[in-house]
């Protein structure tokens, strides 16, 4: 099976112009302009298969969305080679584009004055729609993203969490077999971030569509889709599954322990981490859960007790703590 995204040696500078503060400087750089070369994407490669969901992870400016900008073809590389379902990317060709879509929330596509419905009609003629596949595509984004009393309204006077599920929709009217994804729920609540991420998830399931991107709040998309790629400084840190990751980079895991007796003290079982209403969180070491967790049910009346893995956010957080590169290396 060819794969549906194919990276080699990929790579991507930027000649930028800097110079020191203050008035000489300033006339110093009108004659002479200092100059140096930043990688923003260092040689990287990593394939996708068709209907595989990837997570791609890193920091800003770890070159993320240029990588995604190259892959969707908006950016021409510097080095290195990019397929996509077969085509060289910053060649724009038309059957190219009509398969591929990449979704931002930092970029709006709909018309803002006028209905959400109108800029639809418009992507229906742009993409050579068929009605009867168009209007069967609408109805069931409207019912899948709960659009029903927002497509009539101009764009302008939607809510942010509002704007986004119909700027999505837009996106993938010519339904589109890849998807590039980069933080399409930047700024939206939790609530409209697990709808978002729900229907992105029914998407590849109803179409067989590849999808690659970052969503770093709650740990995006990569609950979903198991493996992910990790970016950092331009170069790829971990390209794999995600319990591996886990493993890797973690050290603790979390006790969640729900006592009969809420004020009983359990500082010795591990660091308390939280209290809820019903329960107590501890973080304890890795390899002395098994110990901790025997001790717990033999000394302390307990309802409940589970061990988990840190929430994924915390992982990714460990990832890019000091020494990561070393770690990774």
């Amino acid at each position: 099976m060819n794969a549906a995204i194919a990276v080699k040696d990929l790579t991507k500078t930027y000649e930028v112009s800097e110079r020191a503060g203050g008035l000489k400087a300033a006339l110093k750089g009108l004659v002479r302009r200092q100059k140096k070369e930043v990688r923003a994407v260092q040689s990287i490669a990593f394939e996708v298969q068709p209907g595989e969901v990837v997570g791609f992870l890193g920091p800003n400016g770890a070159g993320k969305t240029t990588t995604l900008k190259m892959l969707s073809g908006l950016l021409y590389p510097t080095g290195g080679e990019a397929q996509v379902l077969g085509y060289v990317p910053h060649r724009r060709e038309k059957a190219f584009l009509r398969q591929i879509t990449l979704v931002t929330g930092q970029r709006n596509q709909l018309v803002w004055d006028i209905p959400a419905i109108d800029s639809f009609d418009l992507f229906k003629a742009v993409y050579d729609l068929a009605p009867q596949a168009y209007q069967r595509t609408l109805d069931e984004f409207v019912e899948l993203l709960e659009l029903q009393e927002l497509i009539r309204k101009p764009v302008r006077n939607l809510s942010l969490g509002e704007r986004m599920k119909v700027e999505i929709a837009g996106a993938l009217m010519h339904r589109p077999q890849v998807l590039f994804l980069d933080e399409p729920t930047l700024g939206l609540d939790i609530t409209m971030q697990r709808r978002i991420r729900r229907f992105f998830v029914e998407y590849n399931r109803r179409e067989g569509a590849t999808v690659h991107g970052d969503d770093q709040a709650q740990g995006g998309f990569i609950q979903e889709g198991k493996r992910v790629i990790v970016i950092h400084h331009g170069r790829i840190l971990f390209d794999g599954d995600l319990d591996v990751l886990v493993q890797r980079f973690t050290t603790h895991k979390r006790l969640v322990v729900k006592p009969e007796d809420l004020s009983v003290d359990l500082s010795r079982y591990g660091e308390v981490i939280s209290r809820d209403a019903g329960s107590i969180a501890l973080r304890a070491p890795r390899e002395q859960v098994p110990r901790l967790t025997a001790q717990l049910l033999a000394e302390v009346p307990i309802i409940d007790l589970s061990v988990e893995d840190p929430p994924i956010e915390d992982v990714i957080e460990m990832v890019f703590a000091g020494g990561a590169d070393e770690t990774a290396a």
